[in-house]
């Protein structure tokens, strides 16, 4: 009871102390307030992408592997067996269809070329940014996303046969047809025009981009009216059975090999991932950001416990009267190194609580008016409040030795 006693007069005096000089403690841990305000803001942001990015791969469906003439993420220039590989086809798609028993479907999309614009148009109307997307019938069965809100999706024959029928996403729906419903309308893409026969429902923003901002239309008739890069074809495909990704993606590659011509011994020439392929490559991308936030945090958390312990060390140099008089009463030298550490303490932990705050404060702006998403963790706050706290301690040590080592007859002499 003795001890908690002084324990809690420790405190309060501690917590005077800096009462009294606001300002200058406010100065000292601005260091530190930057510091975790910056790691809170910028682990809020990745987390949120990270969660959301999450999301937009589950929405796809579960067990979807992908194939594409590149990686899916390439960094500098491509290498001269990269730029030498043969380019997917739709008939690559309907063969690994036809041969890989252990597929359950085959769904393959093209992008008409982002270099020429193309407007999408009913009657007065228009829509210049919507995206052209050259689909097949198994598109929803194997992204397991679009699915439609109206009407239906397109048919094996429209694709077989090229047909002028097209599915709206959600967004170019809503733009073209305001107060009338779209099914069965005649809509003009560029100079060819498509009946509508499906609207997709909706499925919102992804990093601020729309994801029903589109017309889906036969893939066939893409490649035949509207221009496209040969390169850019992907094919997705999801296994018959829940659990044998690995075999599936296997039975791809090798027919794929077989098909393309690939040598014994050769690397594919494609690509082929999955999505935790590109869950791991994202994680990447966002762990480099995190370890640079890290590092620029590192620097202010330096700056501020370097503060700190310069203005404890001239915060003992101001009260050596005081050591001197609390010595001679009777406090020992490990209740002064107390009183300095919890001032110090106190200081880098009051930075670290008004850091955490403005972080968060940032986290709700950047989630509110851009379109990040941003989402604070109990573990950063935790973290940044723990490491607030041991940089008090850190620094305040020798600034608290310093304190407790104090002869008390010389210190009652300093004036």
């Amino acid at each position: 009871m003795i001890r908690s006693g002084i324990f809690r007069e420790i405190f309060g005096m501690s917590i005077d102390s800096l009462r009294t000089h606001k300002l200058r403690s406010f100065l000292t841990v601005l260091g530190i307030v930057i510091g975790v305000m910056t790691v809170i803001g910028m682990v809020a942001v990745i987390q949120g992408l990270n969660s959301s990015f999450r999301r937009e791969l589950e929405s796809s469906g579960s067990d979807l592997i992908i194939v594409r003439k590149y990686d899916p993420v390439q960094m500098g220039e491509r290498s001269e067996e990269e730029r030498r590989r043969k380019d997917l086809t739709f008939e690559d798609a309907k063969a690994i269809e036809e041969n890989c028993s252990l597929v359950k479907g085959v769904a393959v999309n093209l992008v008409a070329s982002v270099f020429e614009q193309i407007d999408i148009k009913y009657q007065n109307i228009k829509s210049d940014s919507s995206m052209i997307l050259g689909i097949n019938e198994k598109f929803p069965i194997v992204y397991a996303l679009y699915l439609p809100k109206e009407g239906r999706f397109l048919t094996e024959s429209e694709i077989t046969h090229s047909s002028r029928s097209c599915v709206l996403g959600f967004e170019l729906a809503e733009i073209l047809f305001p107060h009338t419903g779209a099914l069965g309308k005649e809509v003009r893409v560029g100079a060819e025009k498509f009946t509508v026969v499906g609207v997709l429902s909706k499925r919102g923003q992804v990093f601020g981009q729309s994801r029903d901002n589109f017309v889906g239309i036969p893939i066939t008739t893409l490649m035949k009216s509207f221009p496209y890069e040969k390169d850019s074809i992907e094919i997705g495909a999801t296994p018959k059975e829940h659990g044998k990704m690995e075999e599936t993606i296997q039975q791809i590659t090798n027919f794929l090999r077989q098909r393309r011509k690939v040598a014994y011994g050769k690397p594919n020439d494609f690509s082929i991932f999955t999505q935790e392929t590109m869950l791991e490559l994202y994680n990447q991308l966002t762990g480099a950001a995190f370890l640079v936030m890290i590092v620029i945090s590192s620097i202010g958390l330096m700056v501020g416990g370097i503060g700190v312990m310069n203005i404890m060390l001239v915060s003992v140099k101001e009260r050596t009267r005081e050591i001197g008089i609390r010595k001679a009463l009777g406090a020992k030298s490990g209740d002064i190194m107390k009183q300095f550490l919890i001032e110090a303490v106190v200081l880098t932990g009051t930075g670290g609580i008004l850091g955490i705050l403005t972080g968060f404060g940032i986290a709700v702006v950047v989630k509110a008016v851009t379109p990040l998403p941003a989402a604070v963790t109990p573990w950063s706050v935790i973290a940044g409040f723990a490491v607030s706290v041991s940089i008090g301690l850190f620094f305040g040590i020798f600034p608290a030795q310093k304190a407790a080592k104090m002869d008390p007859i010389v210190s009652l002499r300093y004036e």
